[in-house]
């Protein structure tokens, strides 16, 4: 919740010009960069981005309408922060982080602190001391536990910059700004606030490839993710990017959940509502709400607010993070985040670069994505927050700055394809123009976990897949009767690999999760299937024949086992593949 307690305005620092979120102030002595300003007589949020003596250009979080040429400006003396502590979890924010269930949108001045909550500031925790008076206690060392707080425990930390013997604790219930223990001299409260634009400090960033496994097979067996890595969605209207990130918000293997909506419509922020308020969380059965942290931006907010969700949903994850949990931010989408950008530096007179966006864009790209890592924390967890962030390029230009960008940026791309989308594949996660730069090491990782052959699987179904779309384009020319038996087979073995792997239904039971066992024994069933024909053809079986031949039963392996049934694919693949044998 962003803190905009009022310091005094000796000066009379007073408004000069308005212009949408832009707002230029005079007579504003000692404010620095990132400060936050309060506005008028709402006390609107504005943060300081350029000081010119005691004049300073400002970027309003809220809307301006009603703020005038000689209204009051006051400085605050901090930036723009947030209210990390319990309460988090299972809730509804807005892009500053105040609770939209509860609190109203905007600041108004009967509030005795503006951006905060008064019902969030006054409601009692019970807190359960881990440490013992006398504890010497070091940055990130658990202080104590809240019952109550989410489905995940949540822990109270010693905060950077504090350490020292315990000398006082409390015990009881207690608000969120109360004291809990005194370390070193120093009061630590059960919730903290800390700077949204400042990444929160870790003992070391490590470099180890640990898959993140998000439920969908497409993006687990061709284009994994590690944890602590970042990855980008791309994809035109329709493609079904939101519905993919839904997808990987209720079945990721992720501890905490922060689902960013910036920008987008509130239809669709009610359905991610809805669908994790209903479905049962597979570790505690609750709701899978109750471990997720939902920042609804939606495009009818203020513009820059969706500049401020971005960072304060890294921010939310990065403090479950350093309690020594997995984090996943998912972020729809970093278009209208950009958009935003662009629209102030217009307003701003900034030099435009690339199609209107400002010159910085690459740069603020990159500071978002870097915030994801995997990382030992101060306590000596390993914990990491895992960035994924859809693209939504104009009219699905691949080649416009955020996407290309992006790109840059990211170690996973998952590009959506049109066409697979309107030929109903989901998801339409495009082979063509996906990627994984951490194939490798995450094969690495499964040699060493008891699955030698993930990576030989991979390669071998990536290699099918570029080679079948080849021949397509060959035997639109020529016909596939033309191609010779083998390369027919590669045909069938692409369309065998699509329909019986890449397709996901979402709405199905059995489907709408896979396993990592389950995802790759379909994998293995339909290679060995496609070897099996290789073996026909050269055995003079025609290959007419083969593509006469009912591979239904193959097909529905996705569907006729459970998601975790990786067992019940392979007995089912083996029986398929003696039928298919009898053909020789």
């Amino acid at each position: 919740m962003a803190a905009v307690n009022s310091a005094g305005n000796p000066d009379g620092a007073k408004i000069r010009r308005v212009s949408g979120p832009l707002v230029e102030v005079s007579g504003l002595a000692d404010v620095s960069m990132l400060e936050l300003v309060a506005l008028g007589p709402d006390r609107i949020a504005a943060e300081t981005i350029a000081v010119n003596g005691t004049d300073a250009t400002l970027q309003a979080y809220e809307y301006t309408g009603g703020l005038k040429a000689g209204d009051a400006a006051e400085g605050t003396g901090h930036q723009l922060s947030a209210l990390l502590g319990p309460g988090l979890l299972g809730q509804v924010f807005d892009g500053l982080l105040r609770p939209l269930s509860s609190a109203p949108m905007w600041l108004t001045a009967d509030r005795e602190d503006a951006a905060e909550d008064r019902q969030v500031l006054d409601r009692q925790w019970q807190f359960v001391p881990q440490a013992a008076l006398g504890d010497a206690l070091s940055p990130g060392d658990v202080l104590g536990t809240v019952p109550g707080a989410g489905s995940v425990q949540y822990r109270v930390l010693v905060p950077p910059g504090v350490s020292g013997t315990v000398s006082w604790l409390a015990e009881g219930p207690l608000r969120a700004l109360e004291t809990a223990a005194e370390i070193g001299g120093t009061g630590v409260t059960l919730a903290q606030r800390w700077p949204v634009h400042r990444p929160r400090p870790v003992a070391a960033r490590l470099s180890d490839a640990v898959p993140m496994h998000t439920g969908q097979r497409v993006l687990d067996l061709m284009y994994p993710l590690p944890r602590g890595a970042a990855a980008a969605v791309p994809g035109g209207f329709g493609t079904g990017k939101t519905l993919l990130l839904q997808q990987i918000a209720k079945w990721s293997d992720a501890d905490v959940i922060v689902y960013v909506g910036c920008g987008e419509r509130g239809n669709e922020m009610a359905d991610v509502l809805d669908g994790l308020s209903h479905l049962e969380d597979p570790r505690t059965g609750g709701a899978l709400l109750e471990r997720t942290v939902i920042i609804a931006n939606t495009s009818n907010m203020p513009m820059m607010a969706r500049e401020a969700s971005i960072n304060t949903g890294v921010t939310v994850a990065e403090f479950f993070r350093d309690m020594g949990y997995h984090a996943v931010v998912i972020a729809d989408s970093t278009s209208r985040w950009a958009e935003a950008l662009r629209e102030f530096a217009n307003r701003n007179g900034d030099l435009p670069a690339e199609e209107g966006y400002p010159a910085s864009l690459a740069s603020e790209l990159a500071a978002f994505y870097e915030r994801a890592s995997l990382a030992t924390t101060l306590g000596g967890a390993t914990a990491s927050v895992t960035v994924i962030g859809a693209v939504s390029p104009p009219g699905g230009d691949m080649s416009e700055p955020v996407t290309t960008g992006t790109q840059r940026f990211v170690r996973s791309l998952w590009q959506l394809d049109r066409d697979l989308a309107y030929s109903r594949h989901y998801p339409a996660v495009s082979w063509r123009g996906s990627f994984s730069r951490d194939a490798e090491a995450l094969g690495r990782w499964h040699a060493a976990s008891g699955d030698p052959e993930w990576a030989g699987r991979r390669a071998e179904a990536s290699l099918v897949l570029a080679e079948a779309d080849r021949l397509s384009a060959l035997a639109e020319i020529i016909g596939a009767g033309s191609l010779p038996a083998h390369e027919q087979v590669v045909l069938l073995g692409g369309r065998l690999l699509r329909d019986g792997v890449l397709v996901q239904n979402a709405l199905s039971p059995n489907d709408g999760y896979c396993s990592a066992a389950k995802g790759s024994a379909l994998l293995q069933a339909v290679l060995d299937t496609i070897s099996t024909c290789q073996d026909l053809v050269a055995a003079g079986v025609p290959a007419a024949t083969l593509e006469n031949y009912d591979f239904s039963p193959l097909l529905r392996l996705r569907e006729s086992a459970g998601p975790n049934d990786a067992g019940g694919v392979t007995e089912l693949a083996v029986r398929f593949l003696a039928g298919l044998k009898e053909l020789q």
